[in-house]
């Protein structure tokens, strides 16, 4: 059927003749030199709004890449300073410009190069409404169906711009809390304390509590006996801290001197006095555990007792005896002595007895 589907073909007339060929060849000229006009002005057009695009994207990539080595620049500028520790250091500062720059650079490129190529296809007469419904159809679809993923990344989004976090931090989001690992768009990883690497998702975040920006603060309780002299002991743990702070590297930690705030709470046997110190943000458990080991080795060369050392006793006092509390022994606990007897339960009588029935 092939074959003879060919041969039929073939033996269709085809024009021989010049004058056939010369009218074939008028015909096409005629077509194109109608239509060269269109097509060379939506070639032009078609090529120069590539050529602004790309220029545009180039430029915005630019300023988007200038922008962000000034962010790291001035984060370079206050790093090893007092105001770099309030603000962050370098390494967060980078990536997080890095972060920002990343999703800048892909939504101007989005933006410019999806522009451009709607403007193309209405150059070449393309009816763009069925394309845009069907777009917005497929957006609202993707947009039911993946709602939780865009929640984390716009929630990501926002993180990384409002510098909630950033990696080396230790924060409090609420599910989990731990040190920050990575910072991404969608999930942020945090370490626990004890090594577990936990995998919060942007979107689950409702609250952060971030314990490394600004300053942190260092608090310690001295549990003193009540009738020690108080002057006594702030003048100890003030010298406490006046020599702590001259030491590295607590010198640096220590942002503030230290303060006695006075006493916490009182008791009839002990009194707690509270101490406080200013640090560096996310080291205050470490200033607070090198106090700790200081102020007890000062209390004890001060001749300060703890509370709940037993008082020492005098040499000649004499030893309790140890049978003062105990009772005599009763004479119930005999049950053969009169007393008992007498206490005893009186017994029943015994029952009368039953004569013989009579015989007839």
């Amino acid at each position: 059927m092939f074959w003879s589907a060919a041969l039929a073909a073939d033996s269709t007339p085809r024009p021989t003749t010049i004058d056939d060929a010369q009218e074939s060849a008028t015909s096409a000229a005629g077509w194109v030199e109608e239509n060269w006009s269109t097509w060379l002005s939506v070639g032009l057009r078609i090529a120069l709004i590539l050529v602004i695009a790309f220029v545009a994207r180039s430029l915005v990539r630019r300023a988007i890449t200038k922008f962000i080595d000034r962010m790291n620049r001035t984060a370079q500028a206050v790093d090893g300073t007092a105001l770099g520790g309030l603000l962050v250091n370098v390494e967060r500062r980078r990536q997080r410009s890095a972060a920002i720059g990343s999703v800048l650079r892909s939504v101007a490129s989005f933006m410019i190069m999806g522009s451009a190529g709607l403007m193309i296809l209405s150059a070449l007469k393309i009816n763009l409404a069925p394309l845009l419904a069907s777009a917005g159809v497929a957006g609202v679809a993707i947009g039911f169906g993946a709602r939780n993923l865009v929640t984390d990344f716009l929630s990501g989004v926002f993180m990384i711009l409002e510098d909630q976090y950033g990696v080396g931090d230790s924060i409090d989001a609420g599910v989990a809390s731990g040190e920050v690992i990575e910072v991404g768009l969608r999930v942020t990883k945090l370490r626990g304390d004890s090594g577990e690497i936990w995998y919060v998702r942007n979107g689950e975040v409702k609250r952060i509590g971030n314990l490394s920006q600004g300053w942190a603060t260092a608090n310690v309780d001295v549990q003193v006996r009540a009738d020690e002299n108080l002057d006594r002991v702030r003048e100890v743990i003030t010298q406490v801290g006046v020599d702590m702070a001259k030491e590295e590297p607590w010198n640096e930690r220590l942002w503030e001197p230290v303060e006695v705030l006075g006493l916490d709470a009182v008791s009839l046997d002990s009194m707690v006095v509270r101490v406080s110190a200013r640090t560096m943000p996310g080291k205050s458990l470490g200033v607070e555990r090198e106090l700790r080991w200081r102020i007890k080795k000062a209390l004890d060369e001060a001749g300060i007792p703890l509370v709940g050392r037993p008082p020492e006793a005098a040499p000649d006092a004499a030893s309790a005896d140890t049978s003062a509390g105990v009772n005599a022994p009763s004479v119930l606990g005999n049950p053969e002595s009169p007393q008992s007897q007498a206490a005893s339960a009186i017994p029943p009588p015994a029952p009368a007895a039953v004569p013989p029935p009579v015989q007839k």
